[in-house]
């Protein structure tokens, strides 16, 4: 099954670190302010999310007891919904408002167009 939303190992792996250490989780993708475009990680519920924002993927982490919601702004899908994501994480520090920034890593995306195939698949 087709998917908008993936993660890396590694990525997983600060998730579950992230969960333990603080609750539930939610990422919103930045649409350029604070830290460029980067997936922005939030506790579950303090990024205000409402009609103009767009659930792009529950993910389900391997010992992460809730998935983790990734939300992007209707504005900025009609923009990205032709594009697969992927979070990674690597070594550094972004702007401080995403819950990894203290932990000195960052999340960001990886991005690939999404094939025909897994186009007909999210429409259906």
């Amino acid at each position: 099954m087709a998917t908008r939303v993936d993660v890396t190992p590694a990525a997983a792996g600060m998730m579950r670190q992230l969960r333990e250490q603080h609750g539930p989780l939610m990422f919103h993708q930045s649409g350029g302010c604070c830290d460029g475009s980067s997936p922005m990680c939030y506790l579950e519920g303090e990024f205000r999310t409402g009609q103009s924002d767009v659930l792009l993927e529950s993910l389900v982490i391997e010992g992460v007891p809730e998935p983790i919601t990734f939300w992007m702004s209707s504005s900025q899908f009609a923009l990205w919904k032709h594009t697969h994501l992927t979070v990674d994480v690597v070594p550094g520090r972004g702007a401080g408002f995403s819950l990894e920034a203290p932990e000195g890593v960052r999340f960001l995306i990886r991005s690939r167009l999404l094939t025909e195939q897994e186009l007909a698949e999210l429409a259906a």
